[in-house]
């Protein structure tokens, strides 16, 4: 069982820009955008696996700089980190080897996804 912190699998600083984009006081903003992202990833997880499947180099590519971007904006760093990783090594790679990596990739947005629940109302 993991014993990370939620700043650790969220950056404090990234939810802080994103509160601040909205008014004060009023965490609509951040709510919103948090909710969008959690919606997003599994739908881009999914494209990671369609474009496996497919055999689909770029478009495994793409969805990967998309959560990577997406994660980015929200803090989410394993997440982020681990979609960079699956981004650059798919373009230097057969996608066929990096399944493995799609699972340590939802496992990741499953710890942000909770660490993110937690801002939502």
């Amino acid at each position: 069982m993991s014993t990370e912190s939620s700043d650790q699998v969220v950056d404090l600083e990234a939810i802080a820009n994103l509160r601040s984009l909205g008014d004060e006081g009023d965490d609509s903003f951040l709510q919103e955008i948090l909710a969008i992202y959690l919606e997003d990833v599994p739908l881009r997880l999914a494209d990671l696996k369609t474009a496996l499947a497919r055999a689909d180099q770029p478009f495994f590519t793409r969805s990967a700089h998309t959560i990577k971007g997406s994660s980015s904006n929200v803090g989410a760093r394993q997440v982020k980190a681990l979609a960079e990783k699956l981004e650059h090594r798919s373009k230097a790679e057969p996608i066929e080897t990096l399944a493995p990596q799609i699972t340590e990739l939802e496992q990741a947005f499953g710890r942000a996804q909770v660490a993110l629940r937690g801002y939502l109302a």
